[in-house]
């Protein structure tokens, strides 16, 4: 890929844009106008342009909107279980498949390097790309397990992308179906802190000017005290955000009280882990939550006291029957929540829609959230959460990362709000082209830089591996189709 530097191009009288008001700190829509980048930065938002300009696109059929900012997915892992996990779910673990269920068909689950093959993981990684493009995500946080030619491969997407290489202090065993246990080894977590921190420190100089990392322990319940105080420290050292897996399980609730006799937030806020560079995935389960019955009503406010952000993934929680109660009272209390799409599909947009769907039915509310706060989220809220303020806006100095969407086509019409009908609506669909750093990735819907079909193809292989495997590789030696049936009989 490449992009000449000077190079100035200007979206010629858009129908609508959705523009960033400086002075009210929110996005607006304005009609009719131009917006105009050179090189990787806009330079002009407003009437027509009179300045030097090397490319015209005419902008009358189309909605130009910031591109999505999606703070949290397993883009390598998750992919591979297609077909297989998306109906998987233990009752005996509150309806969760993250502890025993899910792992065997997932790329890299086990965060054992020696478990796939990079291969794999590069496919998984495709595929994931190819889906967050064509939906009008521009940055990605790619939570992971580290494979050589990991950074180019999302570079090579030509999406801008944050890798965070997990680590933690202990893993999950369930032997029982029913209980979940702890391997701890604490040195293990620390070498791989170690080992995540240098893949960070090279990826910030990645040559392509949009990798950057993140600083990763994985899920509350599996690191120590020390290794998340050391993870912060060393994100204060870097300037760099820092993401934790909280609030993700019923299991992790009970171990986090169990342990300290606070909520999983609460024993965060105690050992200063919150914080504005602190980023928490999922923070459904905090103690206002219906199922867990707990005596305090503080989780929500400490969280907006702090600065705490949070990553809110809806879908991958509601094939488990669970979700988030009212992100409309998170947003409104003060919490900076953003969006991720964590599982498959990664598909930003029908995330956004499932997001305003399961806030109203949570909270028994039509107005408990509404679509402006969900896109918020998913632009604005998503950059400060990443500690950025150059993306997820159209607005003079940001990057040129922007999203076109088709007003003809037929699910986007009538587009008498436009926002409404890409968001209820039309989705993926209308997306036409997507700019990130004033590049065409995208163009007529389709990436230009992610063979969408080779990359599936070869995912394929590598699922029909890891289902071949499974006898080996979980804990119970079950059979795939003992965990996975097929939806209907074969006969």
């Amino acid at each position: 890929m490449s992009t000449k530097p000077d190079k100035t191009t200007r979206i010629r009288n858009a129908a609508w844009v959705i523009a960033w008001d400086e002075k009210a700190q929110r996005p607006v829509y304005r009609q009719d106008i131009d917006v105009v980048f050179t090189g990787n930065r806009i330079v002009a938002v407003g009437g027509e342009y009179r300045g030097q300009i090397d490319e015209t696109v005419d902008g009358r059929r189309y909605l130009v909107m910031p591109g999505l900012v999606d703070v949290h997915s397993h883009a390598m892992s998750e992919n591979a279980g297609r077909g297989v996990t998306e109906e998987l779910g233990n009752p005996q673990l509150y309806m969760s498949g993250l502890f025993d269920l899910k792992p065997p068909f997932l790329i890299g689950h086990s965060m054992a390097k020696s478990a796939e093959t990079a291969e794999s993981l590069r496919a998984a990684n495709e595929v994931a790309m190819a889906e967050l493009l064509m939906s009008g995500v521009t940055t990605i946080a790619d939570l992971g397990m580290p494979y050589e030619g990991w950074a180019d491969t999302l570079a090579g997407s030509g999406i801008r992308a944050v890798i965070a290489p997990m680590y933690r202090s202990a893993k999950w065993v369930v032997r029982t179906g029913h209980s979940v246990e702890y391997e701890w080894d604490e040195k293990a977590g620390e070498r791989a802190m170690r080992e995540s921190l240098e893949l960070i420190d090279r990826v910030n100089q990645h040559p392509s000017g949009r990798i950057t990392g993140m600083v990763s322990p994985a899920q509350v319940d599996t690191c120590s005290k020390e290794l998340l105080l050391e993870s912060l420290a060393e994100a204060k050292r870097r300037d760099l955000p820092v993401t934790l897996h909280c609030g993700q399980a019923v299991w992790e609730f009970l171990e986090i009280t169990r342990r300290h006799g606070k909520t999983p937030v609460q024993w965060l806020g105690d050992i200063g882990f919150l914080g504005e560079r602190t980023l928490l995935a999922h923070a459904i389960f905090v103690d206002t939550h219906s199922w867990l019955r707990w005596h305090t009503r503080r989780d929500v406010s400490l969280l907006a006291e702090t600065r705490t952000s949070v990553a809110h993934c809806p879908t991958v929680f509601s094939r488990y029957g669970q979700m988030m109660e009212n992100v409309g009272a998170y947003i409104r209390a003060g919490v900076n929540v953003a969006i991720g799409t964590d599982t498959q599909p990664h598909n930003m947009l029908e995330e956004l829609r499932t997001a305003l769907i399961l806030g109203r039915i949570a909270a028994e509310d039509v107005t408990a959230v509404n679509a402006a706060e969900i896109f918020d989220a998913a632009t604005s809220a998503g950059a400060r959460a990443l500690l950025r303020d150059d993306i997820g806006r159209i607005a003079i100095g940001a990057k040129a990362d922007l999203v076109l969407v088709d007003l003809e086509e037929p699910t986007m019409m009538p587009a008498r709000d436009p926002l409404r009908s890409l968001l209820f609506t039309a989705a993926e669909r209308a997306v036409r082209e997507v700019y990130v750093d004033g590049v065409r990735v995208v163009a007529e819907g389709e990436p230009l830089f992610v063979d969408r079909r080779r990359a599936a193809e070869r995912l394929a292989r590598a699922q029909a591996n890891i289902i071949s495997a499974v006898p080996q590789t979980d804990i119970r030696k079950r059979r795939p189709e003992a965990i996975s049936p097929l939806t209907l009989p074969l006969q």
